[in-house]
C-alpha cells in the first residue's frame, strides 16, 4: 500500500525519529470504548477511570476479546480493509490531501490543495479506521504506511500545536468560498473555518492509533494541539469565548482525557457543549434557523427537538451523553432523553437513517419524511449509531440497541457498495431513475469533493464487532447475533461465548458459553424489536401483523421458557459448556407508518428480521409507479446466493424485492421502499 504514497515519503521516512513497533506490555490494559463510543482508558501510569465523577455503567467488550467469524459483517469489514482504505489513500494522494501537510511544513511549494477546509479529517478518518483493523488483520505494510502518513502530519503541524493545513499554507485564501476571511487570523471565523472540526477528528484518530498500536507518536501530536486550545478557549482574560461551527472536538477532547487524565481535556469538553446557544456567552446568528442549523439556537440542557444538521447533532449528542455519565450531570442526562424521545417518534425513517433535507443535511419539521428527496447522510447514521451505543451503555437499555441495529443493517450499510469503492452520501427511499441526489450522481460515486462519508465508513465498519458485546460487573449482554467468539472478564470470573449464526438471513443463533471460574454470571440475550408489534421504539412505524411465533429456546438441548425483563431473556447460572439455541421468527412482514407522515399514507413497505426491502425496477415484470401492494399479500423469502453477493429476497408471482442496503449496485433504476396499497 505504501505504493499509493507521495514519492516524498521516501524522503519523509528518512526524518522519522527511531520509531520501530512499539510492543505491549502487560501493564498496557485497555478499558476499550473504541471508535465506537471513545470511552477508554490505558493502565498503569496512564490509567485514568473516570473514579471521581462516574464512569459507564456498561461497557463494550474490548475489541481485541472479539473474533469476527460471521458470514455477514467479515466479507463487509475484509472488503473495507482491502478495498476501501487503499483506495481512499489513493485519492487523497491524488487530491493532495496529504501534500498539504507537506506544503504547510514548508517542505514543498505551492497553494492548497482541495476544496473544503476540513479535507485533512479524511486523512485523520482513514487512519483511524485503518488503525482499528490492525486489531483483527495485523498488516505490517499497513502499520509502516500509517508510521509514514503520522510524520507527514507532524511536518504539517506548527510549533505551538496548531494544525489545520489550509490557514497555516495561506490564511486568507481558503479552499472554499463559503469560509469567512477577515484578517486571516486563526480561529476567526469558526462557524465556517472548521478548524475545531478538525482537532476533533485528529483527536479521534490518535486515540484509536494508540488504542491499536500502542504508540504514542500521533497521540503527542494531538495532545499538542488539544493543549492549544485550552490555552485558547474559556471565559478566561485573553481567552477566545466561542464555540465549534461543527462539533466532534468535544467527544475527542474525552477520548484524550482517558488516554492521558488531563481534567482541562474533560472541562473543556463541557464548556464548549455549555456555551452553546447562550447570547451572554457569544453573539447567536440573529436568524433563529441558522443558529439551530449548528444546534446553537438554545442552551443544550434547553434543546427537546433534535434540529438542525444531522451529523452535528448526532456528534453533539453523543459527547453530551458522556458528559452525563462522566460528570453525572443530570440537565445533560434529562436534554439526551428528551433529544432520543423526539428523533425516534417523529423524525426517523424506516432504515434508521436522519435529516430528511438536503437545505442544510438538516432535520425536517416533526414527521416530515420525504422519499424521494430523503438526505439520510451517511455521516449521520454512523454519529447514530455512535450516540444509541452510548446510551446503551448509559442505561444498560435495550431499546437503543434496536434503533443501532436498524441502523447499522440498512441506513449505514447503503452508503458502501458491492466492490467497496463507490458510496452514497444520501440515501433516500425512494429513487425515479432521474433526480441526482448523491451530489450530482443518480447512483453511488467513487469519491466526492467533499469525502467525508466514504472515510467515516473506513473509521466506523473495522470496529463494529466491538458493538456485539456489552458488560457490566457480573452481566454479559448480547447486543447483536453475528458469528463470533469473545473473551469477556467479569467480576468474578471470565466468560468464554461462541456465537453461530445465518443472521440477519436467518433466524437460528447457536451459542457455547462456558467460565473460567466456579461462579455465576449473568448473560442476557437480546430480543430484537422487531419480532412483536413495535417496528422500533417511538411508534412511528406499526406492523400490519398482529403477532409473530414466539422465540424458541433451548438450554443444552431442552426446550424452556423464559421471561423476557425489559426486552432480553434473562440467565443467570454457573455457566460449563452451556449449549443455547435460539430461534427468532424470520418472515415477511408488511409496515405502516404514523399518519402523521403524510408521505407514506396509504402505503405499506416490506421487512425481513433487521432488513427493511427494497423494490427496484430491474426485479419487477412492471413499471414500478404501477406496483401496489395488497394488505393480505404474502411475500416468500428465498436465499439467491448469485444475486447482489448473496441475499434474501421476498417475491411472490408478481414482484420482487431486495434487501435496501443492496439497492443501486446493478445500474441505474427506480426504486420505492413504500409502495401505495392496492384493493383487495
Amino acid at each position: 500500500m505504501a505504493k499509493h504514497l507521495s514519492l516524498l515519503v521516501d524522503t519523509v521516512r528518512n526524518n522519522l525519529h527511531g520509531m520501530g513497533p512499539a510492543k505491549f506490555g502487560t501493564a498496557l490494559l485497555l478499558l476499550l470504548f473504541v471508535a465506537v463510543t471513545g470511552l477508554s482508558c490505558a493502565s498503569g501510569e496512564k490509567r485514568h477511570t473516570a473514579a471521581a465523577t462516574g464512569i459507564y455503567p456498561v461497557t463494550p467488550v474490548d475489541l481485541r476479546d472479539v473474533k469476527l467469524a460471521d458470514q455477514f459483517w467479515l466479507p463487509i469489514v475484509k472488503r473495507v480493509q482491502e478495498k476501501t482504505i487503499p483506495y481512499a489513500l489513493e485519492k487523497c494522494r491524488e487530491e493532495g490531501r496529504l501534500d498539504n501537510f507537506l506544503i504547510a511544513g514548508g517542505r514543498m511549494e505551492g497553494e492548497v490543495k482541495g476544496q473544503m477546509p476540513f479535507d485533512d479529517t479524511d486523512v485523520y478518518k482513514i487512519i483511524e479506521g485503518a488503525s482499528l483493523s490492525l486489531i483483527s488483520a495485523p498488516n505490517p505494510e499497513l502499520e509502516q504506511e500509517l508510521e509514514d502518513i503520522i510524520e507527514i502530519i507532524r511536518i504539517g503541524q506548527e510549533a505551538d500545536g496548531y494544525l489545520t493545513t489550509w490557514r497555516t499554507i495561506n490564511p486568507k485564501k481558503p479552499p472554499a468560498p463559503w469560509v469567512k476571511v477577515i484578517e486571516g487570523r486563526r480561529w476567526e471565523s469558526l462557524e465556517s473555518s472548521h478548524e475545531l472540526y478538525n482537532a476533533g477528528h485528529l483527536y479521534e484518530a490518535a486515540y484509536a492509533h494508540y488504542t491499536a498500536t500502542g504508540k504514542k507518536n500521533f497521540l503527542d501530536i494531538a495532545y499538542k494541539n488539544a493543549d492549544l486550545v485550552v490555552k485558547t478557549f474559556g471565559d478566561e482574560k485573553e481567552k477566545i469565548a466561542a464555540v465549534p461551527g461543527h462539533q466532534i472536538i468535544e467527544s475527542g477532547l474525552i477520548k484524550l482525557y482517558y488516554a492521558s487524565g488531563k481534567e482541562e481535556y474533560l472541562r473543556l469538553a463541557k464548556y464548549f457543549l455549555d456555551s452553546r446557544g447562550r447570547p451572554e456567552h457569544h453573539k447567536l446568528n440573529d436568524d433563529y434557523l441558522s443558529a439551530a442549523y449548528s444546534q446553537d439556537h438554545l442552551p443544550v440542557v434547553e434543546q427537546d427537538e433534535v434540529v438542525g444538521h444531522a451529523v452535528r447533532a448526532m456528534y453533539m449528542y453523543a459527547a453530551m451523553t458522556d458528559i452525563a455519565v462522566l460528570m453525572k450531570d443530570e440537565a445533560y442526562a434529562a436534554a439526551v432523553d428528551k433529544l432520543w424521545q423526539n428523533m425516534v417518534g417523529k423524525k426517523i425513517y424506516l432504515t434508521g437513517g436522519i435529516g430528511a433535507k438536503h437545505e442544510g443535511e438538516a432535520f425536517g419539521r416533526n414527521y416530515e419524511l420525504p422519499n424521494l428527496t430523503a438526505y439520510n447522510e451517511t455521516c449521520a447514521a454512523i454519529g447514530s449509531v455512535y450516540w444509541n451505543h452510548r446510551l446503551h451503555c448509559k442505561t444498560g437499555r435495550v431499546q437503543y440497541l434496536d434503533v443501532m441495529e436498524r441502523t447499522l443493517y440498512n441506513g449505514l450499510l447503503a452508503g458502501l457498495s458491492l466492490d467497496g469503492t463507490h458510496f452514497f452520501y444520501p440515501n433516500p427511499l425512494e429513487s425515479d431513475g432521474e433526480y441526482t441526489f448523491n451530489q450530482g450522481a443518480r447512483t453511488r460515486k467513487n469519491w466526492f469533493d467533499c469525502s467525508c462519508c466514504p472515510t467515516n465508513l473506513i473509521r466506523f465498519i473495522p470496529s463494529v464487532a466491538g458493538l456485539l458485546y456489552s458488560k457490566s460487573a457480573d452481566t454479559l449482554y448480547v447486543n447483536l447475533y453475528a458469528g463470533s467468539e469473545a473473551r469477556v472478564p467479569l467480576e468474578n470470573t471470565v466468560l468464554e461465548i461462541r456465537q453461530e449464526t445465518q443472521y440477519p438471513w436467518d433466524g437460528a443463533v447457536n451459542i457455547h458459553v462456558s467460565s473460567t471460574k466456579d461462579a455465576p454470571a449473568i448473560l442476557k440475550l437480546r430480543i430484537p424489536s422487531w419480532i412483536g408489534k413495535e417496528v422500533m421504539p417511538g411508534n412511528l412505524y406499526t406492523y400490519l401483523e398482529e403477532k409473530t411465533d414466539p422465540v424458541f429456546v433451548r438450554i443444552n438441548q431442552k426446550s424452556v421458557e423464559l421471561s423476557v425483563e425489559d426486552g432480553y431473556l434473562v440467565l443467570e447460572k454457573i455457566w460449563d459448556g452451556d449449549e443455547l439455541s435460539l430461534k427468532f421468527p424470520m418472515i415477511a412482514r408488511k409496515v405502516v407508518a404514523d399518519p402523521a407522515v403524510t408521505e407514506d399514507l396509504g402505503k405499506i413497505a416490506l421487512e425481513y428480521g433487521p432488513l427493511v426491502y427494497a423494490f427496484e425496477q430491474v426485479d419487477q415484470k412492471e413499471d414500478l409507479d404501477h406496483l401496489r401492494i395488497v394488505p393480505s399479500e404474502s411475500f416468500s423469502p428465498k436465499m439467491e446466493k448469485d444475486l447482489l453477493g448473496g441475499v434474501v429476497t421476498l417475491r411472490n408471482e408478481k414482484v420482487k424485492a431486495v434487501p435496501y442496503y443492496r439497492w443501486s449496485n446493478r445500474g441505474i433504476g427506480k426504486m420505492k421502499v413504500w409502495v401505495p396499497v392496492g384493493e383487495e
